[in-house]
């Protein structure tokens, strides 16, 4: 598998803080937490809403950890998309028993957001789950809707901070507008946030009005610009389909395409880093796409095979993204760019009607269903980014 060239200094100094995480990598709000001895939760019944991604640094499960103390008492066991484990990729998740006895109420299946019933004789809901740092993945409009019933029901709401994978600083892509919101794009931010949960978390409480008694337990020793590699932490997919940094950081714009009628590599070893179908002529596409000249980034024309997802067991052709230097990629012109030579070469076969489903801007769609440069529709939001970008400066927490 491609892999960006790295100096022999950083792999040497990234080997180090993987083999001693305790020491050296960052510390989760979980790992301050436990430091603590809870002190924050001290004599509260607690409702936790997490997955396997719930984790301190030397890799602990956070239901374990929670078992083990006796500063507060752990009641109940949320999960959002993909379950508890992190293993379904699936349109409805049913409620499970975690192994301790606990019960695992789902909240992505004829529940979203937490009921009066759920939250019975709780004190607190604590939320530790490891985004992405893009719009549509779903765990952040699982916390918006959890912070609304705590707040709902008078209860206080704590997030566990985690890092933002692909960098605290860049923000990028059309920012949603007010009264488009769903469950894949919970509040008005663009493509590529980045901020951490918590920090979001603050912005939507105040923002969205919810009244939520929000407290944020922050990390330590984390920096803005760091990616996933840098922080010293073992990477933990956070879905099915999200398995290395790499993919990480093609997903806000290679993501855009998802909805429409080609595969971004599910049910390959891949996904995000290959798009296809069984009428792409990968070939073209590759080419088309390499003479964009994109900064970071270049196509090769392959072959592949789903086992499940769009095309399942048919052969798909199409194109490898290959990241070339991280510090250069432009991940949202990257996705455009694929979209409108996706456009260009097959007009009859791409069903471009799909693609405003995730990009959820009327402009920038219009521009690429016309056949425009993406450039048209990049310059089409950027005096709301830039908007975007004033708001987030009084919620961010880091440096």
């Amino acid at each position: 598998m491609f892999r960006s060239l790295i100096p022999l200094s950083c792999l040497v100094a990234g080997a180090l803080a993987s083999a001693t995480p305790t020491q050296d990598a960052v510390r989760t709000g979980l790992d301050v937490l436990v430091a603590s001895d809870f002190a924050a939760l001290r004599g509260q019944k607690i409702g936790l809403i997490t997955n396997h991604t719930g984790r301190t640094a030397d890799g602990q499960g956070i239901v374990d950890v929670f078992l083990a103390q006796d500063a507060c008492e752990l009641k109940i066991l949320f999960s959002p998309e993909h379950g508890f484990a992190g293993a379904l990729d699936q349109a409805k998740i049913d409620d499970a028993t975690h192994s301790s006895g606990l019960q695992i109420l789902s909240l992505y299946g004829e529940t979203r957001k937490p009921t009066p019933a759920m939250l019975e004789g709780l004190d607190a809901l604590v939320f530790d789950i490891q985004d992405i740092g893009c719009r549509f993945y779903t765990y952040v409009a699982t916390m918006k809707l959890a912070m609304e019933a705590a707040a709902d029901e008078g209860l206080a709401f704590y997030v566990l901070d985690r890092p933002n994978p692909i960098n605290g600083l860049d923000a990028d892509g059309p920012v949603l507008a007010a009264g488009d919101e769903s469950f894949i794009a919970a509040h008005t931010i663009p493509l590529r946030h980045g901020m951490t949960v918590g920090e979001l978390a603050a912005m939507m409480n105040a923002e969205r009005q919810i009244g939520a008694d929000l407290r944020v337990i922050e990390m330590q020793g984390w920096q803005r610009s760091m990616l996933w590699d840098d922080t010293g932490l073992t990477w933990v997919n956070p879905s099915p389909n999200m398995r290395n940094l790499n993919q990480a950081l093609l997903y806000p714009g290679i993501g855009l395409v998802e909805f429409t009628n080609v595969s971004v590599g599910r049910g390959t070893d891949t996904p995000f880093e290959v798009v296809g179908a069984p009428w792409i002529d990968g070939r073209r596409l590759a080419a088309t796409l390499r003479a964009r000249r994109l900064p970071g980034v270049t196509f090769v024309p392959v072959e592949f095979v789903p086992e499940s997802s769009k095309h399942a067991n048919e052969l798909c052709h199409g194109v490898q993204i290959l990241i070339t230097e991280r510090a250069s990629l432009d991940p949202i012109r990257t996705g455009l760019t694929l979209a409108w030579a996706l456009r260009r070469n097959h007009p009859d076969d791409w069903q471009v009607e799909r693609f405003e489903r995730l990009l959820a801007e009327p402009q920038a769609f219009a521009a690429i269903r016309d056949g425009a440069f993406p450039e048209r529709a990049i310059a089409d939001w950027q005096e709301e980014l830039q908007d975007f970008r004033t708001r987030r400066a009084g919620w961010l927490r880091y440096r």
